[in-house]
């Protein structure tokens, strides 16, 4: 009894355990715009821990220089991007 009782667990265990949800259904699809605000802030955050790396005198000053350049250009080139979908989404809703 003892045994078929543990079984039944192990099975109801296993079946909660691996049971995938369907939860792709319930998600909306990501946007061109949604990447790029997610990828946003993970550059930026990168930038911050740059400078708080180099402050605790962890980077040489020229590669932080070199590290700092390339984060700023890809923040440079997200945010225009973001701004040409943006007023392009703007200017879709004004004529509809």
């Amino acid at each position: 009894m003892i045994l078929a009782a543990c079984a039944l667990l192990l099975i109801a265990c296993f079946a909660y355990v691996f049971s995938v949800p369907n939860v792709a259904a319930e998600q909306r699809q990501k946007t061109r715009l949604d990447f790029l605000r997610e990828r946003k802030d993970v550059v930026y955050e990168n930038l911050r821990d740059l400078n708080f790396e180099h402050s605790a005198g962890k980077f040489q000053e020229e590669d932080y220089r070199a590290q700092r350049a390339l984060l700023e250009n890809e923040a440079a080139e997200i945010l225009s991007e973001m701004d040409t979908l943006e007023a392009l989404s703007s200017a879709e809703r004004g004529t509809t």
